[in-house]
């Protein structure tokens, strides 16, 4: 039997949730009572990558393949009990009107959005303190894009060089799925300016594209990217935001943003050898524990941008 609306006790909130039986992911048969459930229950190593980050929403409300939009504000329909934090100006395009962004902080707030098939949760590289200032960067991404036909194996084989060069300049890269086609590849750093991730990032991009023209480009023009691995620096951008680790993507199937280690980066040589969907996301998070928890325990001072080794 349907049920449109059910209240359930969520740790110390009571919360109503619908249409429980909507098939978001069809191919899959994949309810938003499924959705919930992988939120929950990953929640442990999901909500340490959400911490103090302001969230952005891409919900599907109709499931995957009716249409999607992208919520930033969610001052109209917050509960009182959702934490959130008004920042201005922070589109990568300019500044703008306030925002109040959610900050998912705990099993609550986080089965909330879920409700609302928030099924992908986009963050920054950066956290806010308890006063809504915005701190410095403490993370470093680059975002593995293939242009067909590259596929994700192209990206495993150029993130293995960029892996090198970062190590070499005193960095601990990690990796994870995008959840779509590519790969995207962490560190945990320190700064005291938000511009140097930025820089720093861009310039490992051109030396990249600069050794091997042939198989990366650093440019996002459409027409260089054909068969090659764009490395997009620009998500350190304080503008910008990146898909959270073990999110959901909004795919065919509820495939997640998915760490992995460097001997499965090494080992990929078929794109569905880095495809995990949200049950085989849990089976691997009671395997090996968060992947990404380094993240924090490795930060380390960001390099100067200019000056570093390449490799060879």
């Amino acid at each position: 039997m349907a049920q449109d609306r059910v209240t359930v006790q969520v740790a110390y909130r009571q919360l109503t949730l619908s249409n429980l039986d909507k098939v978001l992911y069809p191919r899959d048969g994949f309810t938003k009572a499924a959705v919930i459930s992988y939120y929950s229950r990953i929640a442990p190593v999901l909500l340490p990558h959400l911490q103090d980050r302001p969230v952005t929403f891409v919900r599907y409300p109709d499931g995957v393949g009716n249409g999607a939009f992208f919520e930033k504000d969610v001052s109209r329909h917050a509960p009182d009990w959702v934490r959130t934090v008004r920042l201005t100006g922070s589109g990568s395009r300019g500044r703008g009107e306030p925002v109040d962004y959610p900050l998912l902080d705990d099993l609550p707030a986080l089965v909330w959005a879920a409700n609302l098939a928030a099924l992908e949760l986009h963050v920054p590289q950066w956290t806010v303190a308890r006063d809504a200032t915005r701190r410095n960067p403490d993370r470093l991404v680059f975002d593995l894009d293939p242009g067909a036909p590259a596929t994700v194996v192209e990206c495993c084989r150029a993130a293995e060089r960029l892996r090198e060069i970062l190590v070499d300049d005193g960095l601990t890269p990690l990796a994870k799925t995008s959840g779509s086609k590519g790969l995207q590849i962490y560190c945990g750093v320190r700064t005291r300016q938000p511009a140097d991730t930025s820089a720093y990032a861009k310039a490992l991009a051109e030396r990249l594209a600069h050794q091997t023209p042939d198989q990366v480009v650093s440019k996002m023009t459409k027409s260089l990217r054909r068969g090659k691995v764009l490395v997009d620096w620009s998500q350190n951008n304080p503008g910008k935001t990146t898909i959270a680790p073990y999110s959901l993507r909004g795919r065919e199937r509820p495939t997640v943003s998915t760490p992995v280690t460097w001997d499965e980066v090494h080992a990929c040589h078929r794109p569905d050898d880095l495809v995990f969907t949200a049950p085989e996301v849990l089976e691997r998070v009671r395997e090996h524990g968060d992947l990404f928890a380094e993240l924090t325990e490795t930060q380390a001072p960001l390099p100067h941008h200019r000056g570093h080794r390449g490799v060879p």
